[in-house]
C-alpha cells in the first residue's frame, strides 16, 4: 500500500510539536454548532459553545457549568449586563487565544477588559492593560483611568495616575474630565502632584459639577435657593459626593483675589470655609500649606534646563553644570564663606515647584577634608524647613541625602565648618523624586547595604597596606601573604575608617586574615567626629579568625575604628575587608585553602632540608624590613649547607618577630598622608632557604603639590 501524505518531522531529541495544530482545531470550534453542548445568551443573540472549553478556560465557566448552580443543569444561559461586541471578541479569545485589539473602539476594549476581570482572564487582564497603557492621550486617560479604579487594577491606575499628573494643566481642559467618576476626580485632585494652579482646578470642578447636576445637586438645580424663597442668596444643595470633590480644593493656595472673584460668587463654598482660607494663608507658617508640586520620579530638577537657577554662591555657574569630574583648586565648584556675617550660604531657586526627597550633592574631595552643613528648603525664601542637618557630623566627596517627600521651590545649602579652613565648596548638586525605597532614622538614613565603599565616598584614613582603599574594594578572595589586607602593629595605631557621611548602624562584618590558622583579638570603636569615641564592639579577650559579624546598638557611625590587641603569630593585626551594615553571605564564608596550605606545608621541620628545598620561593616572608636586611646579608655570608641558613634565619625570626608583619606595606596615615607607591625588592633567605621578594615602602603625601601652593590651609593659592 502506498502513501503520498507529507511526512512531518521529529525534533533530533525525539520531541514532537504540533501545538499549533491543536490550537488550529480548537479554534474551529468557535461559533460552531457542531459537538455543541450549551448556548449562551447575550442581548438575545444566541452562541453554541463547549462546556469543557469553556470550563478549562475559566474558573467563572467552570463553576456556573459544573458547580452544581442551576446554570449548570440549563442547556441555554442568559447572561445579563454583558457587552455584545466585548463577549464576542472574549469568546474568540477563548477558543483561539486570539485578540487583535487594534481595531477595536476604546469603549468596547474597557468593556472586554471588564469581562476579562469579571471570568478571571487573568493574563488576557494584564495584556489589555499594557495596551491601554501604550495608548494613553489626553482624551482617553480619563475613561481609562476609571475602568482601573473600578478594576482595581493597581499598575494601571499609577500608570494613568502618572499621565495625568504631567498633563495635570491638559486634563482639566478637556472634555473627557467632565465624564469622570466622583470618586475618581476626588482621587485625583488629593493628589500633591496633580499639578496645576489651584484656581484652574476649581473652575474646572465647577464645569464638573455643572455636567454632572443631576448626580451633583440634591434638587437638580445647581442655583436652587437653600430655603426655596427668590429673594435669599442661591446656594445649592450638593450632593455628599459633590461636596466630597469640592473638599480636595486648596483654596488657602489662591490669592485673596481669585477667592473673592472666583470662588465666593458660584456660592459652591461657605463664607466661613472662603475665611479660613484667607486666615491660613495670610496668618498661618508657609510651611504648613499642603502645596503641589511636579512630579517627575528620577529626574533631576536642579537642572538648567528646568529653568533652575543659583542665587546666591560664589562662581554659580559651576554648581549645575552637571560636571562632576572636571575641578581642582581653581574651577569647577561653587562657595561661600563659612560664619562669615552676610553670606546666607548657596541659594537655589527651582524652575517649578517640585517633589523631592533626595539631594545628591559632591562635595570638593581633593584632598582628605571634611565638611559639616546643613540644607533647608522653602517655598517662599521665609519660611524654611531644615530637611539635612549634618552639621555634627564630618562629611566628605559624594553625599546621597535622602528626606520624607515635599514640595519645594528654594534650597538653601550651608556650611558650618570645613576642617582645613573658611570656606564651604560644592562640586555638584542634583535634586529628585526617586522611587528607591529609604528609611530615616534620627533624620540619618539606615542603609540596607555596604556604605563602607569607594563609591559611596569611604576612605582608609589609618592603616597599612598597598593601596589605600583595599579594605574598601570589595575583594574577597585575592589576598596573601604580600597584598590584598590592611594592617596596624599592636601596641601602636589603628585601621580607621571614614564613611562619606553620617548613617544609623547597628552592625558590621569584617575578614580577619586567614591564610594560615592563626587568630586575633580586637576591639572596635565608632565616632561621628574623630575625638568622640564610642566602644561597640570587645574581642579583647577572644580569640577571632576569618569572618567576623558584629551586632551592636544602632547609633550614628561616621567613623569606624578597628583597634588590634593580639595575634597569636606576630604582632600585626591584619584585615582583609569591612562593611557595614553587615551582610550575611554564606557563599562568602568560604576562603580558598590554598594559603593554609602552602603555610601548613612552608612550616615543616627544619631537619627535613631536601623537602624544603623543594618548596615554592612564594613561602612566608621575614616579619620586618630589617629582619629582610639582616636575613639578606646572613646569605651573602652563608657558604656552606641550606641547614645553616635556616639556622640563621629561624633564629631572625624568633628574635624580632614584630612591626610591620608582611614587609613591603605603606602607611595610610591621617588626613593629609598618603599610600606607598613605590618600593625597593631584597632577596631574602626565608625558613626554607629560597629566596623570595620583601618590599620596603616609600612614603610621600598626596597633597605636598596643594601645600606648596598655600592651598589646604587657606592661604593664598585659593580658596580651597
Amino acid at each position: 500500500m502506498s502513501s503520498h501524505h507529507h511526512m512531518g518531522r521529529a525534533a533530533p531529541n525525539g520531541e514532537i510539536e504540533h501545538m499549533t495544530f491543536l490550537s488550529e482545531h480548537i479554534g474551529a470550534l468557535y461559533l460552531n454548532d457542531e459537538y455543541s453542548d450549551v448556548v449562551l445568551s447575550v442581548d438575545g443573540q444566541r452562541f453554541h459553545g463547549h462546556k469543557v472549553i469553556l470550563a478549562a478556560r475559566s474558573e467563572y465557566f467552570r463553576a456556573l457549568l459544573f458547580g452544581g448552580l442551576r446554570e449548570s443543569k440549563q442547556d441555554e444561559i442568559e447572561l445579563k449586563g454583558t457587552n455584545l461586541p466585548a463577549f464576542k471578541a472574549l469568546l474568540k479569545y477563548i477558543y483561539t487565544g486570539h485578540m487583535s485589539l487594534a481595531n477595536q473602539k476604546e469603549e468596547v476594549i474597557l468593556e472586554t477588559l471588564g469581562l476579562a476581570h469579571q471570568y478571571g482572564f487573568v493574563d488576557l487582564e494584564a495584556s489589555i492593560s499594557d495596551y491601554l497603557r501604550q495608548i494613553l492621550q489626553i482624551r482617553n486617560v480619563c475613561m481609562i483611568y476609571d475602568a482601573a479604579r473600578l478594576y482595581q487594577l493597581q499598575f494601571l491606575t499609577r500608570v494613568c495616575f502618572s499621565f495625568m499628573d504631567k498633563n495635570a494643566q491638559a486634563i482639566i481642559h478637556d472634555e473627557s474630565f467632565l465624564q469622570l467618576s466622583p470618586a475618581g476626580l476626588k482621587d485625583l485632585i488629593q493628589r500633591d502632584s496633580f499639578y496645576a494652579p489651584e484656581v484652574e482646578i476649581f473652575e474646572a470642578i465647577v464645569e464638573w459639577v455643572k455636567a454632572n447636576q443631576s448626580d451633583s445637586v440634591d434638587n437638580n438645580s445647581i442655583y436652587s435657593s437653600q430655603d426655596g424663597s427668590d429673594d435669599s442668596a442661591e446656594v445649592p444643595v450638593l450632593s455628599e459626593a459633590a461636596s466630597a470633590v469640592l473638599s480636595g480644593v486648596r483654596l488657602a493656595l489662591m490669592d485673596l483675589t481669585d477667592l473673592l472673584t472666583v470662588v465666593r460668587p458660584t456660592n459652591l463654598i461657605a463664607p466661613d470655609t472662603i475665611l479660613d482660607a484667607i486666615a491660613a494663608r495670610n496668618q498661618g507658617k508657609d510651611t504648613e500649606l499642603r502645596y503641589r508640586g511636579c512630579l517627575m520620579p528620577e529626574e533631576n530638577m536642579a537642572h538648567p534646563n528646568h529653568g533652575t537657577q543659583v542665587l546666591q554662591g560664589g562662581m554659580r555657574s559651576a554648581l549645575l553644570d552637571g560636571d562632576s569630574k572636571n575641578y581642582d583648586m581653581e574651577r569647577g565648584y561653587t562657595r561661600h564663606a563659612i560664619n562669615e556675617e552676610g553670606d546666607e550660604g548657596i541659594l537655589i531657586k527651582l524652575g517649578t515647584e517640585s517633589i523631592l526627597n533626595h539631594f545628591k550633592m559632591l562635595l570638593w574631595d581633593k584632598d582628605a577634608r571634611s565638611y559639616q552643613y546643613y540644607i533647608e528648603v522653602s517655598m517662599d525664601q521665609k519660611d524654611w524647613v531644615r530637611v539635612v542637618d549634618h552639621t555634627r557630623y564630618f562629611c566628605r566627596s559624594w553625599q546621597f541625602l535622602y528626606f520624607e517627600p515635599r514640595v519645594i521651590r528654594y534650597i538653601r545649602i550651608v556650611g558650618t565648618n570645613n576642617t582645613v579652613n573658611k570656606v564651604f565648596h560644592v562640586v555638584s548638586f542634583e535634586a529628585m523624586y526617586t522611587n528607591t525605597p529609604f528609611i530615616l532614622e534620627k533624620g540619618l538614613v539606615v542603609p540596607k547595604h555596604n556604605v563602607a565603599t569607594v563609591e559611596k565616598s569611604a576612605s582608609v584614613i589609618e592603616g597599612v597596606s598597598r593601596s589605600r582603599n583595599t579594605l574598601l574594594n570589595g575583594d574577597t578572595s585575592n589576598y596573601d601573604w604580600d597584598s590584598g589586607y590592611t594592617c596596624h602593629q599592636l601596641g601602636s595605631g589603628s585601621i580607621l575608617v571614614q564613611l562619606g557621611q553620617p548613617y544609623m548602624l547597628d552592625s558590621l562584618r569584617i575578614l580577619l586574615w586567614d591564610c594560615d590558622d592563626r587568630s586575633y583579638s580586637f576591639y572596635v570603636e565608632v565616632s561621628v567626629n574623630p575625638w568622640d569615641w564610642e566602644l561597640v564592639v570587645d574581642k579583647t579577650r577572644e580569640s577571632c579568625r576569618s569572618w567576623m559579624t558584629l551586632h551592636f546598638e544602632r547609633r550614628p557611625v561616621v567613623f569606624v575604628r578597628i583597634v588590634g590587641t593580639h595575634n597569636t603569630a606576630n604582632e600585626v593585626f591584619h584585615c582583609v575587608h569591612i562593611e557595614c551594615p553587615a551582610h550575611n553571605d554564606d557563599s562568602r564564608q568560604q576562603h580558598p585553602e590554598s594559603c593554609s596550605m602552602k603555610f601548613v606545608n612552608h612550616r615543616n621541620t627544619v631537619g627535613r632540608s631536601r623537602e624544603r628545598d623543594a618548596l615554592p620561593s612564594s613561602s612566608s616572608p621575614p616579619e620586618t624590613a630589617s629582619e629582610a636586611g639582616e636575613a639578606q646579608n646572613q646569605e651573602k655570608r652563608s657558604s656552606s649547607t641550606v641547614n645553616a641558613a635556616v639556622t640563621v634565619s629561624q633564629s631572625l625570626r624568633n628574635s624580632t618577630a614584630r612591626a610591620a608583619d608582611f614587609a613591603g606595606l605603606g602607611a595610610v596615615g591621617g588626613v593629609g598622608a598618603g599610600v606607598a607607591l613605590g618600593a625597593e625588592a631584597y632577596d631574602v633567605l626565608d625558613d626554607g632557604g629560597a629566596p623570595s621578594r620583601v618590599f620596603q615602602p616609600k612614603r610621600f603625601h598626596h597633597n605636598s603639590e596643594f601645600q606648596d601652593r598655600g592651598g589646604p590651609s587657606g592661604g593664598a593659592g585659593s580658596s580651597l
